[in-house]
């Protein structure tokens, strides 16, 4: 397959390059500062010219998102945007846009995260993101068939325990290998309106 690999640059970006190479699939790595192609796709008009330079596709997979984190009385309405444009509307855009640019059978796979269910303090634009990541893959694969869309939804990985452990006490991690291997489910599966969580 020809799939367009977005985040491809950052932990789980490369290591989905790395499994997806591995596998015999063709992936151009995009990211804002590195990969085969350098776009930023929080930007719907960088969206439409990733597009129209990936030529056809068979899978998009995204592994990119940003949101801030801050206490709730801390956040502004422009960290709650920040948060949608980040992680949300940057993967619909992916999705809405790359419907008629990827094969009949084709594939949209998105990233959203634990806290969509597991909600802790500082994440309040994470979980508000991650859950609209969820519903909207729900709502859109009802719509796009026989192209199919889900989305990954790991906790904190074991690799980034170190930096990011003390942020989710008693969660159990996941290994990047378990994560890249629900991404392979959903590129080579065959489900659609599913959401992984790991």
């Amino acid at each position: 397959m020809r799939i367009l690999l977005v985040g491809a640059t950052g932990t789980l970006g490369t290591a989905l390059h790395k499994e997806l190479s591995g596998r015999g699939h063709e992936v151009l790595a995009v990211a804002r500062t590195g990969g085969d192609l350098r776009y930023d796709v929080t930007d719907p008009a960088q969206v439409t010219a990733l597009y129209e330079r990936a030529g056809r596709l068979d899978a998009v997979v995204s592994a990119a998102g940003h949101v801030p984190y801050k206490p709730v009385v801390e956040m502004t309405p422009e960290d709650y945007l920040a948060a949608f444009h980040g992680k949300v509307l940057s993967q619909i855009d992916l999705v809405r846009q790359g419907v008629p640019r990827i094969a009949e059978r084709g594939s949209f796979t998105l990233i959203t995260g634990v806290l969509a269910r597991e909600p802790i303090p500082t994440g309040s634009a994470a979980s508000m993101a991650n859950g609209a990541v969820e519903a909207f893959v729900r709502a859109a694969a009802i719509e796009i068939a026989p192209q199919r869309v889900n989305a990954v939804s790991p906790t904190v990985f074991t690799e980034s325990l170190d930096a990011y452990g003390a942020f989710f006490p008693g969660m159990e991690p996941v290994d990047l290998a378990r994560v890249t291997q629900a991404f392979v489910r959903s590129v080579e599966g065959a489900q659609t309106g599913q959401v992984y969580a790991l």
